[in-house]
């Protein structure tokens, strides 16, 4: 007997304006889980992320990531008729989501007010550096920008230098869980609505705002109460984490790290048993986290000894046996050789075309969180840039060929 796909959000249709990560990663979430996303692409080049990271052929592996389980659609928001075609698609789509500098719908005559006209029903998603408002409202800015204003940069790195970035767009990606996260709330709210009055959400309320640095000092948990409070200002802390010890990553005799999290109260009594200190574990002032805190290095340094005398499988041996939360920093290649990863098919595998060559059997990481056992499949990587276009304009909304050319710039492209 086939299965049934589980796709909670089957049925609703997404209009993904966004290019780079964070609308996209908003527009991938809900794709994850069943959404039909329509993503629009600009003709010719279509999202730059096709290049970002780009080793091979015109389409990189992270827009083959970020863009999964989506349609891509190429229109020409410069003409009439790819505006238009945006309009028919908004009228016929729950949620609306994009990530261009506040203003730039507003210029094209696709603004919430026309989109309502258009679909009074429609969710408008709308991501940017600063928000829809404010006296920062109009200015640019990527994700880096943003976590340096969220107070999130200033406290990555070591204290001694110049702050640094996290190898990762983690501005974009926590933006785009937020985008993910309201757009969903307010289609809870729309179809609560429907069911206890039938009575429609006003414009307002299904304008989600989403703004980078917003969503990044959200993570930041008491940074502001710590200073309003007491003038407590934070600190760059390396690889320990503010008022928590011992907690922090050791090099092992075989040139690997660890890190290791036995902060806790009773645990650190097992710990430092495990490391030879039972001295330190019951040492009367290292029975707290602030009295820990104050003699981190010390803590620091026994420990990095204990490590750097044994290889790390022998060291994170010896912490699971004692019950000390530990575990190996791992690398792409430990990711895909990894059990645990593998039993709940985090990693699945797809043959990938460069465009010059097909790569058989390339990882990607699967769809979180998880519903039953194992991750939900993936059902196609992003698509090429266009993929859909015919399918979505000729099935979806009956355009004709000559129609679709024009909304696509395609009649431009065969007069040249």
């Amino acid at each position: 007997m086939t299965q049934t796909p589980i796709a909670p959000l089957d049925g609703v249709r997404v209009l993904e304006l966004g290019n780079y990560i964070a609308a996209p990663t908003a527009g991938r979430l809900l794709a994850d889980f069943g959404a039909e996303v329509i993503k629009v692409e600009r003709p010719g080049t279509g999202d730059e992320l096709r290049n970002w990271r780009l080793h091979k052929g015109d389409t990189s592996m992270l827009y083959r990531t970020i863009n999964r389980n989506k349609k891509s659609v190429v229109l020409d928001l410069r003409t009439d008729a790819g505006r238009q075609a945006v309009l028919e698609l908004a009228a016929k789509s729950d949620i609306l989501l994009e990530n261009f500098r506040p203003g730039t719908l507003e210029k094209w005559g696709l603004g919430p007010e026309v989109l309502n006209e258009a679909n009074p029903e429609l969710i408008i998603t709308r991501v940017s550096a600063f928000g829809q408002t404010g006296p920062l409202s109009e200015r640019p800015g990527f994700a880096a920008v943003a976590e340096a204003y969220s107070g999130f940069r200033n406290l990555v790195g070591d204290p001694d230098r110049a702050p640094v970035r996290v190898g990762v767009s983690i501005g974009d990606s926590i933006a785009g869980l937020y985008a993910a996260f309201g757009s969903m709330m307010s289609l809870f709210q729309r179809e609560a609505r429907r069911r206890s009055s039938g009575s429609a959400v006003a414009l307002p309320e299904r304008i989600i705002d989403v703004a980078l640095n917003e969503a990044m000092f959200s993570m930041m948990e008491s940074l502001v109460p710590d200073y309003e409070a007491y003038g407590v200002r934070r600190e760059r802390t390396g690889g320990r984490m503010e008022g928590i010890a011992p907690s922090n990553a050791y090099v092992c005799a075989d040139g690997a790290s660890i890190v290791v999290a036995g902060n806790g109260d009773g645990i650190f009594l097992r710990y430092m048993e495990t490391i030879g200190r039972p001295d330190l574990g019951t040492d009367p002032g290292l029975q707290s986290n602030a009295l820990r805190w104050a003699r981190r290095e010390e803590l620091d340094a026994a420990i990095g000894d204990w490590a750097a005398g044994l290889p790390a499988a022998d060291a994170l041996a010896a912490l699971d046996a004692a019950g000390v939360p530990a575990g190996p920093i791992y690398t792409a290649e430990d990711i895909v050789a990894d059990d645990q990863y593998a039993a709940r098919n985090m990693i699945q595998k797809f043959d990938v075309s460069t465009g010059e060559e097909v790569l058989s059997d390339v990882g990607f990481p699967g769809i979180v969180p998880v519903i039953g056992e194992q991750s939900l499949p993936i059902r196609n990587l992003g698509p090429d840039l266009g993929e859909n276009t015919d399918e979505v304009l000729g099935g979806l909304l009956g355009m004709d060929t000559e129609q679709i050319n024009a909304a696509s710039s395609r009649e431009e492209a065969l007069k040249a």
